[in-house]
């Protein structure tokens, strides 16, 4: 491949395309952030702030869609990695007027926590935040769907309205309109040649795109295809042979009408994406069969686009987008853009840099040794401390083996930082200093869902909070990881400990019971809950790969979530 080295494809590429597409700058400081370059005019005339991003390896996505009437921002991180929160954040400071920002989010897990936890900065900030994730693909269900080149259509959609000058809840509403009814299967004829590796990339035969092992040189049978793979290379629902391109085109759009509800009379927009080595003769092959099809059904294509939209580096192979329309979705994708990859021409540019505005950040303070919530802090961290090994070895039979390690990484920068944390501003003050802790500290998706526990907690505290007010707090942290990781209790993760636990807090207080009582019956409902999760089958995450093995298991983050409570409950009333 031409490229340079693989930390270097995001960056390099940017540059690329801010000396070919003219409006589209690098902001300044950052490793892959697209800008527009008129976003100054942008704020001033008080638009709405629309940002995307994810991995870097789809390109044209996301870069190639910034400009007037599309996107204001997209973040790239690494290879198929989604980008860092606090780029996420850089890019909405930049971005966003009064009148808020946008985001459109490919639903796919670290993607969605990526953003979401940018999103809580931001709003800890005083931005108005609105994030929607975008589920288009139809070889999943429910919260697995994974957002694949539909989601080009959802910020064309956003992006028009945003232009348009509508507040942040209609532009959100519209696109979560398109978001809800958009749906995409695609097909894959090889695989991608994963550049950090330099070998192929095979889909159903990894648990990850990344995890290459020993897996040299993997190729598809002669005439065999994989159906439905994810934008990242990752399985779809199997392999079976192909047939000609009209009847490829067929079983696609038959797997998309069904899986959406369309009917007979409907009027659709399809989008023909190449997954990046699929010729345009290819495509506009596809194109003509997949109308074909449509018709077959009743169904009016309206607008048909084809080319490349969303790839997979350089994967053989191509996807089908159908979103049902109205007149005013149909206005949206007819309204003009300057976005390069979005069908038109553009002129050549000089690259320009944007620098963001400063954000607001809390000097730090002082923390006494004998404040409770520094208790609480010291006694949660040397709890994970203490039980990293037995984590670590749970979250290898039942996770990916991290989680241990992690959290004792976290906890231990948590124990060096809290004298300084602000505790003359309060605890809410306390808890976002935390969070900023636990961001930069703990890896994976733990990193994420905890500082949003903390960020939403803080957010519903007074300025001297009783024991209702930090009811409703944990309640609110568990809300927040919730909509996050996109988790309800029985998807064994560590809602299935926090949501008892927040449940019977609550009760109790509401019940007169003191609150030592009520906090331990909590600690209890939450190591029952964690303990249940023996007999639950994985729905998310990486459990969910593992399936029926982890069964006997009890889920190593609804351990955690009982183990640091129980330490709360233990330091606030011995």
């Amino acid at each position: 491949m031409l490229i340079n080295g693989p930390a270097d494809v995001a960056g390099a590429a940017l540059d690329g395309l801010t000396r070919t597409a003219d409006g589209v700058s690098r902001l300044a400081g950052s490793t892959a952030t697209a800008i527009r370059s008129d976003v100054a005019e942008a704020r001033a005339a008080g638009l709405v702030a629309v940002v995307s991003g994810g991995g870097a390896g789809h390109d044209p996505a996301h870069a190639g869609y910034v400009g007037s009437g599309m996107l204001t921002a997209a973040v790239t991180g690494a290879l198929f990695t989604p980008p860092p929160p606090d780029a996420v954040l850089d890019a909405i400071r930049a971005a966003a007027a009064p009148a808020g920002a946008l985001l459109v989010v490919p639903n796919r897990p670290a993607d969605r926590l990526s953003f979401a936890l940018a999103a809580e900065m931001a709003r800890a900030d005083g931005i108005d935040v609105v994030v929607v994730p975008v589920g288009d693909d139809v070889s999943r269900t429910g919260e697995g769907r994974r957002g694949l080149a539909g989601t080009v259509l959802v910020q064309k959609v956003a992006g028009a309205a945003a232009a348009g000058g509508r507040p942040l809840a209609q532009v959100a509403a519209l696109a979560r309109r398109a978001a809800s009814a958009v749906g995409t299967m695609g097909v894959a004829l090889g695989p991608c040649t994963a550049t950090v590796a330099g070998v192929p990339l095979s889909g159903s035969e990894l648990d990850s795109p990344l995890e290459l092992g020993s897996h040299q040189g993997l190729g598809f049978a002669p005439g065999e295809v994989e159906w439905g793979p994810g934008a990242s290379g990752e399985p779809g629902v199997g392999r079976g042979p192909i047939g000609s391109a009209y009847q490829v085109a067929a079983r696609l759009i038959a797997a998309i009408v069904e899986d959406r509800g369309i009917v007979p009379g409907d009027r659709v927009a399809l989008l023909v994406n190449g997954l990046g080595a699929s010729s345009p003769t290819e495509l506009s092959i596809m194109a003509e069969g997949a109308v074909r099809a449509l018709r077959s059904w009743g169904v009016t294509p309206v607008r048909v686009w084809a080319g490349d939209f969303l790839t997979t580096l350089d994967m053989a192979g191509v996807s089908l987008s159908l979103l049902p329309v109205d007149d005013e979705l149909v206005a949206a994708l007819d309204a003009p853009t300057t976005a390069p990859a979005w069908p038109h021409t553009t002129a050549p540019a000089e690259p320009g840099l944007v620098k963001a505005p400063p954000g607001i950040s809390t000097a730090p303070g002082e923390l006494g040794l004998d404040h409770p919530v520094r208790l609480v802090l010291e006694a949660v961290a040397e709890a994970l401390i203490s039980v990293r090994d037995e984590l670590t070895a749970l979250d290898r039979e039942a996770g990916d083996g991290d989680l241990g390690v992690s959290l004792a990484l976290g906890a231990a920068a948590v124990l060096a930082e809290c004298p300084a944390y602000p505790g003359a501003d309060g605890p809410a003050a306390v808890l976002r200093a935390a969070a900023d802790t636990v961001r930069r500290t703990v890896a994976g998706v733990s990193g994420p869902l905890y500082a949003i526990l903390l960020l939403r907690a803080a957010a519903a505290l007074p300025d001297s909070p009783g024991p209702r007010d930090w009811a409703a707090a944990l309640r609110a942290g568990l809300d927040g990881v919730r909509e996050a990781a996109g988790a309800e209790p029985g998807d064994r993760t560590m809602i299935d400990a926090l949501a008892p636990a927040a449940a019977t807090f609550a009760d109790r207080l509401d019940a007169g019971h003191p609150w030592p009582e009520a906090l331990n019956a909590a600690v209890d409902a939450a190591t029952t809950g964690a303990d249940a999760t023996v007999d639950l089958e994985p729905r998310l995450g990486r459990a969910g790969y593992l399936g029926v093995r982890v069964l006997g298991y009890p889920d190593p983050g609804a351990q955690a979530v009982a183990i640091w409570l129980r330490a709360a409950a233990t330091a606030l009333h011995p």
